[in-house]
């Protein structure tokens, strides 16, 4: 188990509270008219699941219910930093080198 901060409560709360909602900074096709099979299935359903640090987003399902952005080490599971959609990114040492995007 461990904590995540939400941005919009301010708090830190239990994991249990959250849901992962998957990785982040997905980028649409730019013209869904005219993508092909293979960018519609790359953007539905391929994801880079890093080894590291990543940027994901969560939802606090039993609180706010806001979606907001982690930077999480998917190996020892140690959050970086989070803030809320629209707002810059909390700047923790190390998290952008590993960032996924």
């Amino acid at each position: 188990m461990f904590q995540l901060y939400c941005p919009v409560c301010r708090e830190a709360r239990a994991e249990e509270e959250f849901r992962p909602k998957g990785e982040a900074r997905i980028i649409r096709p730019p013209v869904p008219e005219a993508a092909s099979d293979e960018e519609w299935a790359d953007y539905l359903y391929f994801r880079t699941n890093p080894k590291g640090l990543h940027t994901e987003q969560w939802v606090h399902a039993a609180g706010c219910r806001k979606i907001f952005l982690v930077v999480r080490d998917t190996v020892s599971h140690e959050v970086a930093g989070s803030w809320a959609l629209g707002e810059a990114p909390v700047v923790v040492e190390g998290a952008a080198e590993g960032d996924s995007r």
